[in-house]
């Protein structure tokens, strides 16, 4: 198989695994009568997140979300074919994920909807967006903070799968903190729920390319950062 495709089924791959966890978490804790809780379906997404980036990075980069893969492509860090061909893949990748995870869980409540994130008590639409625009926007300014040559070496990995840990933590109550659109999309197609899912799009990549123009125009060595 040539780079390129190869950098294709590690992102449809990887994204499968964050899906499949991330969400398999949210419903195994209501089969655990929630002992897992809302730290260990943080842990789960983090820790799912920091294997895969590891796993994958040397091969496609390990975007595993098409948010991250617009901010690649909005700083011109990735062309325009191969950003519609990860984009394409992550969702592949998610789709899969989310139909196991309705064949293999078939005792949760169907008002889980395949552990499809929704938004909290309270939260509108709008504020929905604000919130997942705000996660990503730390997520995607730590992967450029931690991928520019000036970073400590070694560390990308945690600190990704940190950063999607406390995300959750501090957002999972209010939107279930998706912070990727193929994380919301997987489930939600499984599921046939798509009662605000536009949130779980608009939000990520606004939020995604933000951090991405901000710390690529203000941050990165080029703009006369320390060597």
């Amino acid at each position: 198989m040539d780079k390129e495709n190869q950098a294709y089924l590690a992102e449809a791959i990887a994204t499968f695994a964050l899906v499949f966890i991330g969400a398999g978490a949210v419903l195994a804790n209501e089969l655990s009568n929630g002992q897992i809780g809302l730290v260990g379906i943080a842990l789960a997404y983090g820790l799912v997140l920091m294997c895969m980036v590891y796993a994958t990075s040397h091969i496609s980069g390990a975007h595993v979300n098409p948010a991250v893969t617009l901010g690649f492509w909005v700083t011109e860090k990735i062309s325009s074919f191969k950003a519609i061909a990860y984009i394409v893949a992550q969702l592949i990748g998610a789709l899969f994920a989310g139909f196991l995870l309705r064949v293999l869980f078939v005792n949760v409540s169907p008002e889980l909807y395949l552990g499809t994130p929704v938004l909290g008590a309270g939260i509108t639409f709008l504020g929905g967006i604000v919130v997942e625009a705000v996660l990503t926007f730390f997520l995607v300014f730590t992967i450029f903070g931690v991928i520019d040559k000036r970073a400590p070496p070694g560390i990308y990995g945690a600190a990704i799968g940190l950063v999607l840990t406390f995300d959750v933590l501090a957002g999972g109550v209010l939107t279930g903190a998706a912070m990727n659109p193929a994380r919301a999309f997987g489930p939600a197609f499984a599921a046939g729920f798509w009662h605000n899912q536009l949130v779980y799009w608009i939000g990520p990549i606004i939020g995604g390319i933000i951090a991405a123009v901000v710390y690529n125009s203000f941050l990165s060595n080029k703009n006369g950062g320390k060597k």
